[in-house]
C-alpha cells in the first residue's frame, strides 16, 4: 500500500523547486482562464452570458483562494502522485460546486494525473483517467444552457484523456533512453572487458616469446661457453671466437626481451617499431644447430616468404625455433632437418632429428597423412607451439617419427587466419 501512497523516488531541491514552478504556472494559467471566462471578453453580450449562466463580476478573493487550493498539493505530485490527484481532484469538484456560475479550470488534476500516468505506470493512469472521466460527467456543477454544460465537460473530459496518454508516451520514452543508455553502457562494458582479454591474451603471447627467446640464447650460450672452456688451452683463438659468438647471442636475446618489455610497458604502438622475427632469420637456427654439433639441413626452396603472411610467418619461426631449441637440450641429436614449404594453400614447417624421442610412435604422421587436430609430445614448450598453430586455424603434431628420432609437424592455412 504504502508503494501506491508514495513513489521511492529521491527528489533532490532542484526536484522540489521545478514542481514548485510547476504548481505557480498551473496557478497562473487557471487566473487567466478564470478572469477571462469571468468578464466580457470572451462573451460580450450580457443576455447570453445570462443565458449561459456566467455570472459578470470579477472573480474576488475567495474564488482564487479555492482555485490555489486545486493546485496548491501539485508541490508534492513526483513523490505522492495517487494522494496528489485525488486531492486535487475532490477539491476541483467541491469548488466547481460551491462558485457556480464560475468556469473553475482544471490544470490542477490534469497535471496530477499525467504525473500518475508518468510516475505509476500505464494501469494506474488508466484506472485514474476513468475515475476523473466519471467524476466530470456526474459530479460538477451544471450550467444553465444545455449547450454550455457539453461544451465545458466535453472540452475536460478530453484534457483528461489528453493527459493520460501525454504521461504514457513520456513514460515510454523516458523507459526507451534509459534501455539504450544502458545498452550502450553493457557495449561499452563489453568492448572493456574484450579489450582487457585481448590485452591479457597479448601478454601471455610475449610471456612465451621471453621465453623462447630466453630458452634458445641461454641454450645457445651455454654450448659456445662449454666449447670455450674446451678449447682453452688447446686453441685459445677458437675459444675466443665462441666467446665473442656466445656474447653476440647473448646481446641478440636481450635486445629481444627489451622490445617484448618495450611492449608489455608501452603498448601495441611499440610493437609496430619492433622488427619481427620470422623466416629471414633462419640462417641463425641453422648456426644454432651447427653450434651445438648438429649437421643441418635446410630446406627453404618450397617456401615463398612474399607468399605467406606475416604472422603465420613469424608463427612458423617461433615454433621452429622452439623445436630447435627443444632438439638440442632434450633430443642428444646429431643431424636435424629444418623444411618450410607452400603446399595446397597452406605453409608447412617440418623439423626433425635422429636424437631421443618422447616414447610416443605415430604423433608425427607422413607426407600424406592428416595431421591430427592436437598432440601431446615431450619437450618443453611443445604445448605452447601446438597453441599458436591451432589459434590460427593449422594443424601441429610432435612425436616420434617412423624411422627414429623426434619430429614436429605444423600446417597453417594462407587463407582465413588473417590476423
Amino acid at each position: 500500500m504504502e508503494n501506491l501512497l508514495m513513489t521511492q523516488r529521491e527528489m533532490t531541491a532542484r526536484d522540489w523547486a521545478v514542481d514548485a514552478a510547476v504548481m505557480l504556472l498551473a496557478f497562473a494559467f487557471g487566473c487567466v482562464q478564470l478572469m477571462l471566462t469571468a468578464s466580457s471578453i470572451i462573451i460580450p453580450d450580457l443576455a447570453l452570458r445570462q443565458y449561459l449562466g456566467m455570472v459578470n463580476v470579477v472573480p474576488d478573493l475567495q474564488v482564487f483562494v479555492g482555485l490555489a487550493m486545486t493546485v496548491v498539493p501539485l508541490v508534492l505530485r513526483r513523490r505522492f502522485p495517487l494522494p496528489v490527484f485525488a486531492a486535487c481532484l475532490v477539491i476541483f469538484l467541491g469548488l466547481q460546486l460551491k462558485f457556480s456560475g464560475f468556469s473553475m479550470t482544471v490544470v490542477g488534476p490534469l497535471v496530477a494525473l499525467y504525473t500518475v500516468a508518468v510516475e505509476c505506470g500505464t494501469v494506474p493512469g488508466v484506472v485514474c483517467g476513468v475515475l476523473a472521466v466519471l467524476s466530470l460527467l456526474f459530479g460538477d456543477a451544471p450550467m444553465q444552457a444545455a449547450s454550455m454544460v457539453f461544451f465545458t465537460r466535453f472540452q475536460n473530459i478530453a484534457l483528461m484523456v489528453a493527459a493520460v496518454l501525454a504521461g504514457y508516451a513520456y513514460r515510454t520514452h523516458a523507459a526507451y533512453v534509459h534501455e539504450v543508455e544502458q545498452r550502450a553502457a553493457e557495449a561499452e562494458r563489453t568492448r572493456e572487458e574484450e579489450a582487457a582479454r585481448r590485452v591479457e591474451e597479448e601478454r601471455v603471447r610475449i610471456a612465451r616469446e621471453v621465453h623462447d627467446i630466453t630458452a634458445h640464447s641461454l641454450s645457445a650460450v651455454s654450448i659456445q661457453l662449454a666449447a670455450a672452456e674446451r678449447l682453452l688451452d688447446r686453441n685459445p683463438q677458437m675459444a675466443k671466437e665462441a666467446v665473442s659468438t656466445a656474447r653476440t647471442t647473448a646481446k641478440s636475446a636481450l635486445d629481444d626481451i627489451r622490445s617484448m618489455i618495450g611492449v608489455l610497458r608501452h603498448g601495441d604502438d611499440v610493437a609496430e617499431t619492433v622488427p619481427a622475427a620470422g623466416t629471414n632469420q633462419v640462417g641463425e637456427l641453422e648456426s644454432y644447430l651447427r653450434g651445438a654439433g648438429l649437421d643441418v639441413t635446410l630446406d627453404m626452396e618450397g617456401y615463398d616468404r612474399a607468399q605467406v603472411p606475416a604472422h603465420i610467418d613469424m608463427a612458423l619461426f617461433t615454433v621452429a625455433r622452439e623445436a630447435c631449441t627443444n632438439a638440442v637440450k632434450h633430443a642428444q641429436a646429431h643431424h636435424a632437418t629444418l623444411r618450410f614449404a607452400v603446399e595446397d594453400g597452406a605453409a608447412t614447417l617440418l623439423v626433425a632429428d635422429d636424437g631421443v624421442g618422447c616414447g610416443r610412435p605415430a604423433a608425427c604422421p607422413g607426407q600424406d597423412e592428416p595431421l591430427p587436430q592436437a598432440a601431446d609430445g615431450a619437450g618443453h614448450g611443445v604445448a605452447g607451439m601446438a597453441e599458436r598453430v591451432r589459434v590460427l586455424g593449422g594443424w601441429f603434431a610432435a612425436g616420434d617419427a617412423p624411422q627414429g628420432g623426434f619430429c614436429v609437424r605444423a600446417s597453417i592455412p594462407l587463407k582465413g587466419t588473417e590476423a
